[in-house]
């Protein structure tokens, strides 16, 4: 059937050669422009017509004020390093830049940060993390913003590094969230390079208020941390991830496992992120785990990070490899779970599937993943 209405079709205009029916079939199914921003973009831009229509579709203003002022604001950001798919990621989550001013809006934006000592990669690898910071005032917010970054942080080099990172931070009232939160987060003894350390990690935790801050640390104080541990910062990471109620819904989860209340609390001390893991991986490992018969719950207590592994696509894997070599008499003494789950996939290839290949030659199959 379609080789007949393909003949039909090509019949019906004999003077076209085979390359312009080609034309014919695939162009002229081709979405047409729904108006003149997406025209624009497509015909004289030559962006996708899937990030045209999104584009054109995201703004009130059918028309450009004048394609020519946008011509120079593409070509001025090409000249500045970005490449034509850099482009289509900046104008597809910020398409009021199509509308800016280049000289009054844009050019002054790579000036302030190049004043600060930013390298051209360094800006376009700022303004592809968050392209709305092309539609901010420099003076009342980027301007304000770096210049607080950079006496938290001391040198251009550094709020670069976070900037690239998340350059959403620039649309918040540093004034009012990251300075206030830093400033206590000091005065509770957290020095200025773990701080540096969690911005660049979390730098979206600074923007929470700091009354919920505070509250945040009040309740990892009530669990007995202490603020020197190398866990402090890291079970006040956990806690700003959750509400109250999944919370204690991740409280109920470790009970219904088999874990004492004092259990759950030395979990949560000793490696906080595992409240940062999915309740279906929490109950699948630890329930794994009891059924080998190789470990109870207090084992589970003592080496949390076990709860952080996968069951499927680590731990499973690697128990199959070793029963195999228990049958054979091939190992002495097997690794603990937790340095079983901890060992890099290079290392436990190295010390158990390696040597015994050519004697067992199923092991192979067994690699981990």
């Amino acid at each position: 059937m379609t080789i007949y209405i393909c003949k039909t079709f090509i019949s019906s205009y004999p003077n076209k050669t085979p390359t312009s029916f080609l034309s014919l079939l695939f162009f002229s199914s081709s979405p047409k422009p729904t108006n003149a921003v997406a025209a624009y973009l497509i015909e004289r831009q030559k962006f996708s017509p899937e990030t045209a229509s999104k584009v054109s579709s995201s703004i009130k203003s059918p028309n450009l004020k004048s394609p020519e002022e946008t011509d120079s604001i593409l070509s001025f950001l090409k000249e500045s390093g970005f490449s034509d798919t850099h482009l289509e990621r900046v104008i597809k989550r910020a398409p009021r830049v199509l509308f800016a001013n280049l000289e009054r809006s844009i050019k002054p934006k790579f000036k302030l940060f190049q004043e600060l000592g930013f390298s051209s990669s360094d800006v376009v690898e700022t303004v592809l993390s968050d392209p709305m910071i092309l539609t901010s005032s420099v003076d009342n917010r980027l301007g304000p913003t770096i210049l607080g970054l950079k006496s938290v942080f001391g040198s251009s080099m550094k709020v670069s590094r976070v900037l690239k990172k998340c350059a959403r931070i620039l649309r918040y009232d540093l004034a009012n969230t990251m300075i206030p939160n830093i400033e206590f987060m000091k005065s509770c003894g957290i020095s200025s390079l773990q701080i540096a350390q969690f911005v660049y990690s979390t730098p979206t935790f600074f923007f929470f208020k700091p009354t919920s801050i505070r509250e945040y640390f009040r309740r990892v104080d009530e669990m007995g941390f202490d603020r020197k541990s190398k866990m402090f910062l890291h079970a006040i990471r956990a806690i700003s991830t959750m509400t109250i109620e999944k919370w204690e819904l991740k409280l109920e989860l470790f009970k219904s496992l088999g874990f004492s209340e004092d259990g759950i609390l030395s979990v949560f001390r000793k490696q906080p992120q595992v409240f940062a893991v999915s309740e279906k991986k929490i109950k699948g490992m630890t329930q794994f785990l009891l059924s080998t018969g190789k470990c109870d719950i207090s084992y589970v207590v003592n080496n949390p990070i076990i709860l952080t592994y996968s069951v499927e696509n680590r731990l499973k894997p690697r128990l199959r490899v070793l029963e195999v070599l228990e049958r054979r008499n091939l190992v002495l003494k097997n690794p603990s779970l937790r340095t079983l789950c901890s060992m890099t996939d290079e290392k436990f290839l190295h010390n158990y599937v390696l040597p015994y290949s050519d004697e067992v030659g199923e092991l192979l199959t067994a690699r981990p993943h």
